[in-house]
């Protein structure tokens, strides 16, 4: 199976459907969405995908989440927007949060429980083992720019990773 990672999209139109693009090319069969939506109207330009999103720090109220949190769940399912996000897939354990709780992440990445910890925030690239986990980072589609625009394919059948820049 193939995942498409993305984060931080923050309201970027153009270049949120750029990476949907990519990812239709490449076959992926699902998004994990590492937060920073900002949006609900953006939620729209995931339509027909299999999507899990998390929170992220400019994502809303911090009591619900609102619209956002609303409109996630009528897209694409009441399971389709959490705070963390942990699941097993293909065999392998998989956790996603979006990184700004760096509480939450550490647990993650240190508790060697997950084969791949999953987690925006930063705007950077990573992939980097610590221990026997697996850390990725997709880059940022929006917001502050620390690199250029990028997303990222994991195939999980492969262990292989690939980041795809979109430039800019």
């Amino acid at each position: 199976m193939k995942i498409g990672i993305l984060s931080d999209t923050h309201n970027h139109i153009a270049n949120t459907q750029r990476a949907l693009a990519i990812f239709r090319e490449h076959r992926v069969e699902r998004l994990i969405h590492c937060g920073d939506v900002t949006r609900a109207e953006m939620l729209a330009l995931f339509h027909g995908w299999t999507v899990t999103l998390v929170f992220g720090n400019m994502d809303g109220d911090a009591e619900d989440y609102g619209e956002l949190s609303f409109a996630a769940k009528r897209f694409f399912g009441p399971d389709a927007i959490h705070l963390e996000y942990t699941a097993e897939m293909e065999g392998m354990r998989i956790a996603a949060c979006h990184g700004h709780e760096h509480r939450r992440l550490s647990h993650y990445i240190h508790s060697g429980k997950y084969d791949y910890v999953f987690h925006g925030h930063t705007h950077l690239r990573r992939d980097e083992r610590i221990g026997t986990t697996r850390v990725i980072n997709p880059g940022a589609l929006g917001g502050l720019r620390s690199q250029s625009r990028s997303v990222c394919i994991l195939d999980l059948a492969t262990g292989g990773a690939e980041f795809i820049d979109l430039g800019g």
